[in-house]
């Protein structure tokens, strides 16, 4: 399973928000770069690098991620505010995947054009859920997509790898949702990313025995609840 710290990016800051809440918002430092070979240093295997101020559309820190990119030898996979293919190719020029959300359910005609052009793995789908429903819009916006029909749909279209964050626990460290997480990995022919939740090593085991492809560090990681070395000790 691949250990993914979160370098979440809001004012060129890396911070944590609560549920997606801007106002719930922790900032941890203001150095995107030194956190970022922080966690390359302590044994990541990618960074998963969020412009929070393009999701919100307030502004953007793709100067700065690009910068991170530059500065690292590990992979970095970029979201927030791909909504269109000109952005979609900027990221690509430097890091190794896009993560599409909104995009892919607002514009799904355009989904086969890019992954022609990129093929499935420099492409993540993000399918976020909340009560069991993808919401997109930095999760202001229900689909009223249940989540297992909607990865599958994307699944015929030749996608593969897959974002999953439960909003309701993101930034909370109450635990993952393994029900969804168990429900998603179960699809055939899926790499499956579970991000929300995680508080503890046991939660880390319990999203592997799920059979996910990969865990999102996020809160639990900043407050040194656990480190990626522990993490990558048990998995």
């Amino acid at each position: 399973m691949k250990v993914i710290p979160a370098i979440d990016l809001m004012d060129g800051k890396v911070v944590r928000l609560v549920k997606g809440d801007p106002k719930n918002k922790t900032i941890y430092s203001d150095d995107p770069v030194e956190t970022a070979k922080k966690w390359e240093n302590a044994g990541a295997d990618t960074l998963h690098v969020v412009d929070l101020d393009a999701t919100l559309g307030t502004g953007s820190n793709l100067k700065i991620i690009k910068k991170i990119g530059q500065n690292i030898s590990i992979p970095i996979q970029v979201a927030g505010g791909l909504r269109n293919e000109d952005i979609i190719n900027d990221v690509l020029l430097f890091a190794s995947k896009a993560v599409i959300g909104t995009l892919a359910f607002k514009k799904k005609e355009i989904l086969p054009k890019i992954l022609a052009k990129y093929g499935e793995n420099r492409i993540i789908i993000s399918t976020d859920q909340l009560n069991g429903k993808i919401v997109i819009d930095g999760w202001k916006q229900s689909t009223d997509i249940e989540l297992i029909p909607g990865i599958e749909s994307f699944v015929k279209l030749g996608f593969s790898e897959f974002l999953l964050t439960s909003v309701d626990r993101d930034g909370t460290m109450q635990g993952p949702d393994l029900i969804s997480l168990k429900n998603a990995c179960a699809i055939k022919n899926t790499r499956i990313i579970a991000s929300g939740g995680i508080s503890s090593l046991k939660d880390t085991i319990d999203v592997k025995n799920c059979g996910a492809y990969g865990v999102i560090l996020g809160k639990a990681l900043y407050d040194r609840k656990i480190s990626i070395e522990e993490v990558r000790e048990i998995i």
